[in-house]
């Protein structure tokens, strides 16, 4: 699969088939976000991948409620073991990092056949109680992974021109 045809066919995934995932399928997915780029190549980032059922129900739970997150066969809890330093104008280096390692995952999930889902409503101490996170680490996202049991919706984005400016802001693309 090319990288923009996963870019094309990732979505959000709220309906995962009870399957597990191959061992070398899910190694391919993990390396993916070993291999993202971080700033000052810190690779603050910490994954979680959590697989048993009683815990994959707790973070449902804590996400809100959000059934589909414990059905998924696995759900990976990202978070940052550093949070400290941020872009010169004040931006945490840590969010961003995870979220580039996890798009990485995201995408390399799509061309491995598997679909995800960003999760970022949740109560992050009863995250942290069901995966034993310790409290200075923070939980950044939770993405639910498995095989989609859903179907696609079709995808509706702005036009470039719409988003994408030449050289000053407000200069048509």
């Amino acid at each position: 699969m090319q990288v923009m045809d996963a870019i094309r066919g990732r979505y959000s995934v709220r309906k995962y088939e009870s399957r597990g995932i191959e061992a070398d399928k899910l190694l391919r997915v993990l390396e993916a976000a070993r291999l993202a780029p971080s700033a000052g190549n810190r690779q603050e980032w910490r994954f979680v991948v959590v697989r048993d059922e009683a815990r994959r129900l707790a973070l449902a739970k804590a996400a809100n409620g959000q059934a589909f997150v414990g059905e998924a066969p696995v759900v990976i809890v990202a978070c940052a073991a550093d949070t400290e330093g941020s872009t010169l104008s004040g931006v945490p280096l840590f969010a961003i990092d995870v979220a580039i390692a996890l798009e990485h995952i995201a995408l390399q999930a799509t061309s491995e056949g598997l679909g995800t889902c960003w999760i970022g409503a949740f109560d992050e101490a009863k995250v942290k109680e069901a995966v034993g996170i310790p409290e200075d680490v923070r939980v950044v996202e939770l993405m639910p992974l498995g095989y989609p049991a859903d179907t696609p919706r079709a995808k509706q984005r702005k036009a470039l021109n719409e988003i994408v400016m030449d050289e000053l802001w407000g200069t048509a693309w």
